[in-house]
């Protein structure tokens, strides 16, 4: 149960802090990949070490592969990272709507510049660079459990200034699942590649990581 919470607690922060840069902060591309970034930052030190800090489907996909996680704790961890994004959208609406602003800006993503194909190819692609750096920073081999924290939130960071005009950026299919629920439109009806894209990166990038790197040696 406390692994559970630490995976709620984590991805609950990544998804309300994220919607505050977006929409309280009105930020630019910098704060708004920064606002993620420094989450889960914040996250993976205050709750990585009792979970190990996965906050993503994604992660916790690759994380299954290549056998660091056992099944069922596995989707646990899933039904967790959802539902801690869903909550952090639910409130994040509340207090959006309570200052008087509009509430059709929750933060979600959509690629309203691009096919679907596209947005799917630069989500899969990015959160496979993503998965990379998770599995060797964090390999028993070739991890810094003192660094590995920054390492991921700066990369976090830097996809998402990569992405953000493109696809909004998500990288975590938990992410995307909370604002869309509540947005709705277009950001709901292309929820889909955001689920599906970041799971395909998260698989690739786990064989990757094992026969290229040897991140599980």
């Amino acid at each position: 149960m406390k692994k559970l919470t630490a995976e709620f607690m984590g991805t609950f922060l990544l998804v309300f802090l994220g919607t505050g840069a977006v929409v309280l902060a009105k930020g630019d591309a910098l704060t708004i990949a920064l606002g993620f970034g420094l989450a889960i930052t914040i996250s993976a030190y205050a709750f990585g070490g009792i979970s190990g800090g996965h906050f993503n489907p994604a992660v916790t996909t690759a994380m299954l592969i290549n056998k660091r996680i056992a099944g069922s704790d596995a989707l646990g961890y899933i039904i967790a990272q959802f539902a801690g994004a869903t909550v952090a959208s639910a409130i994040a609406k509340w207090f959006i709507g309570a200052a008087g602003m509009s509430t059709a800006n929750l933060a979600q993503t959509d690629f309203p510049k691009l096919s679907a194909g596209s947005a799917f190819a630069v989500e899969a692609v990015v959160t496979f660079l993503f998965l990379m750096v998770i599995l060797s920073v964090t390999s028993s081999k070739y991890g810094n459990s003192q660094f590995a924290g920054l390492a991921i939130g700066v990369s976090l960071a830097l996809l998402i200034m990569f992405a953000l005009n493109l696809t909004g950026g998500s990288l975590n299919p938990a992410r995307s699942f909370g604002p869309a629920i509540f947005a709705g439109g277009s950001a709901l009806s292309h929820l889909w590649v955001y689920i599906l894209a970041p799971e395909v990166g998260a698989i690739v990038a786990a064989f990757a990581a094992k026969y290229l790197l040897g991140s599980e040696e």
